[in-house]
């Protein structure tokens, strides 16, 4: 261990400052962001707007307070920023002089707001609230607030962290600055978001299933509503996914993400350009196997705002974030689909704000020793510069394991792309227990970023192996789909193959004392593994699938995804289900396990784990269950941070029990 320098510790959550969503100014000489904290006395996340002057060495706090304030968006004139806060009590939209000085509060709306912007003329508004057909916008505060009977007809009722929608959905509002009125934009069983104005002030772009079948599709559209006569053009057929649409500066086009669904939930997203008069749509990335858009796994970024595309003043080129073995980086596309780099290191670019004239990006970038810092790129000089450095006393404190690459070959030939970090205690000729992290999704990667779980796990004693078995992002659409209708097949096999391999290269490692875990895909994995093979001696599951006959009717997604992943459901094939579900193997199950699982999971419901440690009990097998009330499937990433640490706490007892003792 690096010398003055402390392990790290489930307790150092609370040490870490994460920035997120940079803003660039109108002058392009600052920009703004936020800054979340866990406050150490009452473990609370807290968050606060941030103003950077590009001359200056460091950024001044300009919010302030046990509140989180977020979503910075500068006036198109600059004379103001808008943020999102709860200082109220419900996230409102608040705005302050760009000079500096007391925040004022914009809307008073009954269920909050999200995701404010600016018209490019400065007079409106537009955000997103949460509707029921019959609610008005602001709340009475004399309403007595009672529980009702939630009456249900859809098959989409719920969602994780969002719980029942009790008959809400989302709304674009329309907030006009000069009348101070406000108007709902979009009405109807639907949800609407993902919103972009024309550069004219009078046309809105937006994202939406307004499907009369709705409730039995999982496809997005594209559709333009005109603010003045709220006419609404469907610009998409129905077809496919497609999100995150932005103008061009002069309005011929539209830039968004996207795919057909050709490989359902594990198809690559693509950039595409759409013409908002004849609805031509054009995929400018085909030819490009790469997943467009940040789909790196970390557990300390949550609720990071996903980087739109990104016009070129001159409407010559398109930039993006693409995630290619393990990297997440800033890409340029021209617009005969010719790419280019920006920045691509073996790191995780996790946001981007770019300034059209200056032809320059702030970007946030993280790395396995950072959780993430702000720099700028001069497209033109092509030159990166280091703008923050906010972690820099709690790096200064504590050692950090940097993760070796490794690439393990699978029986049929395919390469298995993973990382190994070594303890922080390593010494050369002692052997230490291994850990097998495995990740979720399936369809995300791990990556080139910093991962607090992994470096507490390295610093406790433990060699860690991390991999991207197929079925990840990362390596082409290929391997994205290749463990569809195979689960616990061929990628169970990838894991394998990397344990194998590291125990075979690797002397320090000692396969006798061998650990698993995972969480959500990760925690079926987990489960899977422990009945099929009883090589490894301590296990720990987390938001797990234990049962797909009961995950299908259960799970917010159960009732597409099994169809999606497994190609059946429990009315056409339920032995199929049957034959993929870990629960069905728990006789084989030897390994002592500690089953993980929020109580207000509704991705995995709790019922999963409640399955498999009744079933491991009644067998009297070795197993322990730790339910985390009020928690939802983010527990890991974005819960109650004193359960975040407890979490941690446990798992670490839980290995140290059967793999030191």
């Amino acid at each position: 261990m690096t010398m003055n320098k402390r392990p790290i510790t489930a307790d150092d959550l609370t040490r870490i400052r994460i920035v997120k969503d940079p803003q660039l100014a109108v002058d392009g000489e600052k920009y703004a962001f936020v800054q979340t904290i866990i406050d150490d006395d009452d473990h609370q996340y807290y968050s606060h707007i941030f103003i950077h002057n590009l001359k200056d060495d460091i950024p001044v706090q300009w919010t302030f307070g046990k509140v989180n304030d977020h979503s910075p968006r500068w006036s198109p004139d600059g004379s103001e920023i808008a943020f999102v806060s709860n200082r109220s009590g419900v996230d409102q939209i608040w705005a302050m002089s760009a000079l500096g000085g007391e925040p004022r509060q914009i809307t008073n709306v009954r269920h909050g707001v999200k995701d404010p912007l600016w018209s490019p003329n400065g007079r409106y508004l537009l955000f997103t609230t949460s509707l029921a057909a019959d609610e008005s916008l602001t709340s009475d505060q004399s309403e007595a607030k009672k529980e009702e009977p939630i009456y249900i007809e859809k098959l989409k009722y719920k969602s994780d962290g969002r719980d029942l929608y009790n008959q809400r959905r989302f709304h674009l509002v329309l907030y006009d600055l000069k009348m101070n009125q406000m108007e709902v934009l979009t009405h109807g069983d639907f949800d609407h978001h993902s919103a972009d104005w024309s550069p004219d002030s009078r046309q809105i772009v937006f994202s939406a299933n307004r499907d009369k079948d709705e409730d039995y599709k999982e496809t997005l559209d594209l559709f333009i509503i005109d603010t003045e006569t709220k006419d609404i053009v469907k610009l998409t057929d129905s077809t496919g996914v497609f999100t995150m649409a932005v103008w061009s500066p002069d309005g011929k086009q539209i830039a968004c993400f996207g795919h057909e669904l050709e490989y359902k939930g594990a198809t690559l997203n693509q950039v595409w350009l759409v013409n908002p008069l004849s609805k031509e749509r054009t995929c400018m990335t085909l030819k490009w196997d790469v997943q467009i858009g940040d789909v790196t796994l970390g557990d300390v970024r949550a609720s990071q705002p996903a980087p739109k595309p990104i016009w070129s003043k001159d409407q010559q080129h398109i930039f993006f974030t693409a995630s290619d073995h393990g990297n997440t980086g800033l890409y340029q596309m021209d617009m005969h689909g010719e790419i280019k780099t920006i920045h691509e290191e073996e790191n995780h670019v996790f946001a981007s704000t770019y300034h059209p004239e200056r032809k320059v990006f702030v970007v946030g970038i993280s790395d396995p020793s950072n959780p993430g810092d702000f720099f700028k790129i001069n497209t033109v000089e092509e030159r990166k510069v280091r703008l923050t450095d906010v972690n820099a006393d709690f790096l200064k404190a504590v050692h950090l394991s940097i993760p070796e690459p490794i690439t393990a070959k699978a029986e049929d030939g395919w390469e298995i792309n993973g990382w190994i970090m070594r303890p922080a205690n390593f010494e050369e000729g002692q052997q230490y227990p291994m850990v097998l992290e495995i990740h979720g999704g399936p369809h995300v990667m791990y990556g080139n970023t910093f991962f607090h779980e992994l470096q507490l796990l390295a610093a406790s004693g433990y060699v860690v192996l991390y991999t991207n078995p197929r079925g990840s992002h990362g390596y082409g659409q290929t391997y994205a789909d290749a463990c569809r209708y195979d689960y616990g097949g061929k990628d169970y096999l990838d894991l394998m193959t990397a344990v194998d391999y590291v125990t075979d290269q690797f002397d320090f490692i000692d396969d006798t004392r061998l650990g698993v875990t995972g969480g959500s895909y990760g925690g079926f994995m987990t489960n899977w593994i422990l009945g099929h093979t009883n090589r490894f001696k301590a296990a720990v599951t987390d938001r797990s699938i234990s049962n797909w006959t009961s995950f299908y009717g259960v799970s917010d997604i159960g009732h597409y995804f099994t169809d999606w992943e497994l190609g059946t459901n429990i009315v056409e094939d339920p032995e199929k289900l049957w034959q993929h579900s870990p629960i069905r193997y728990a006789k084989n199950i030897n390994t002592p396990l500690l089953i993980m699982h929020g109580e207000n999971d509704m991705r995995c419901p709790i019922e999963q784990g409640e399955q498999l440690y009744t079933t491991l009990k009644h067998l009297q097998k070795p197993v322990a269950f730790l339910r985390f009330p009020e928690t939802s499937h983010e527990l890991s990433r974005s819960g109650p941070p004193s359960m975040r640490i407890a979490r941690l706490d446990h798992m670490l007892k839980w290995f140290h029990t059967h793999l030191f003792s």
